[in-house]
């Protein structure tokens, strides 16, 4: 799946109906929705070119978000790695509180 689009010299990100919409329009909502797409699927973005985006605004934020979506991509294995320790660690934790009640 393809979050980030670089066509006809525009930045563009996926939207929430599938279709591709202008990053300079992006909320925090989206970014949020894209984090998530990126955390759980196989996702894809055109790589950085600002000699592909004419737009200033666009090359900015399609820069910005690339680089962030990008990161997260490769430390994913990492963040679930450690989410899932933090997970195990406070279930051990509520485990042994609940057996101590038991008692």
């Amino acid at each position: 799946m393809k979050l980030l689009s670089i066509e006809n010299n525009l930045g563009l990100y996926l939207g929430e109906t599938g279709q591709y919409k202008p990053v300079d329009k992006i909320t925090k909502e989206d970014l949020l929705r894209l984090v998530n797409l990126t955390l759980r699927e196989d996702v894809e973005f055109d790589v950085y070119d600002e000699n592909a985006i004419k737009n200033q605004a666009h090359q900015i934020v399609y820069k910005s978000v690339f680089e962030k979506l990008r990161g997260l991509k490769d430390r994913k294995k990492e963040f679930v790695d450690e989410s899932e320790r933090l997970y195990l660690k406070e279930y051990e934790r509520y485990r042994e509180d609940s057996s101590k009640k038991k008692v």
